[in-house]
């Protein structure tokens, strides 16, 4: 049997079905219509000769056959997306550097991060996209993204052709709107509703932690994945929402905002996330290199 003239959109199609786990997940990400992502499996299966795939629940699972091309299959697509990535780097004769930003991070740290990676003698095309650190790192495996900054490091033994590296942490405040709780901090956390980061991001579940480790009976009115979100609402709403120290130079005095205490054993964390790929990218050298200990100290 020979193959010397396989379809490879077929098998494209075959590799999207594998990962996404079902036609429908493969077709959205493909902006077609399952009926299509279908055909042009029966058409590779019959090019073949063996079934790729047997369902599983409502779900689909590769056959032995789809396992093995699969493996194939796989290391050509990222062999694949690795070229176009290193073509992609002078696109329109600037550097591309794609970044993915979690959303519960602070965003004007991560300005002054990402200001290391531009320089003046080069000329760099950077964009930024903003989701949860699950969903970026769900696009850096796929070759979609060319660094991470999260709150949140990885484990390369887990997480192959992955590395982390900690810019830096720092504790948090918590500020407050007056007229001030009359009790003193901590024991103020419990006269006010809080806002907090999101339960699914390190800083939140930290605070959830601390919060029942001092026995403190407090009343969370929000959790906010956004942090310049949370910073809006609670400039404006009688609530005490939690920040960076880092901002303890800023008084919000035009709103009548104060800090009303802070935590050091309660740490933020920035981390830098990237694949094996982008080590030599002279961008994610920069950031990686830099010594951002001044950056982290808290005024």
């Amino acid at each position: 049997m020979q193959l010397s003239h396989i379809n490879f959109n077929h098998l494209y199609y075959f590799w999207q079905v594998c990962r996404e786990g079902s036609v429908v997940g493969a077709a959205n990400t493909l902006c077609l219509a399952p009926q299509t992502v279908t055909g042009q499996i029966k058409a590779l299966e019959e090019r073949l000769r063996g079934k790729l795939f047997k369902r599983r629940g409502r779900g689909l699972e590769p056959t032995e056959l789809g396992q093995l091309v699969f493996r194939y299959a796989d290391r050509m697509f990222i062999l694949s997306q690795e070229m176009l990535d290193i073509v992609n780097y002078r696109k329109e004769a600037s550097l591309l550097f794609d970044v993915g930003v979690a959303d519960a991070l602070s965003k004007r740290l991560v300005s002054q991060v990402l200001e290391t990676a531009v320089v003046a003698e080069e000329r760099l095309h950077l964009r930024c996209f903003e989701s949860t650190h699950e969903m970026l790192l769900e696009q850096l495996s796929q070759h979609k993204l060319d660094m991470i900054l999260s709150d949140c490091s990885i484990d390369s033994t887990q997480q192959e052709g992955l590395f982390s590296v900690k810019l830096g942490e720092c504790g948090v405040s918590f500020w407050c709107q007056q007229p001030l709780p009359e009790a003193a901090f901590p024991a103020c956390l419990t006269q006010r509703r809080l806002l907090i980061p999101g339960r699914r991001t390190l800083l939140g579940r930290k605070l959830l932690n601390w919060f029942a480790s001092q026995s403190l009976a407090v009343d969370i009115l929000g959790e906010f994945d956004d942090a310049a979100l949370m910073k809006a609402f609670g400039v404006t709403h009688q609530a005490i929402f939690v920040t960076p120290s880092l901002y303890a130079s800023d008084t919000y005095a035009s709103e009548g905002v104060v800090e009303i205490g802070r935590l050091d054993d309660v740490m933020e964390e920035y981390h830098v996330i990237f694949a094996e790929r982008m080590i030599q990218h002279p961008a994610v050298q920069r950031i990686c290199q830099a010594d951002f200990s001044a950056l982290f100290v808290a005024g």
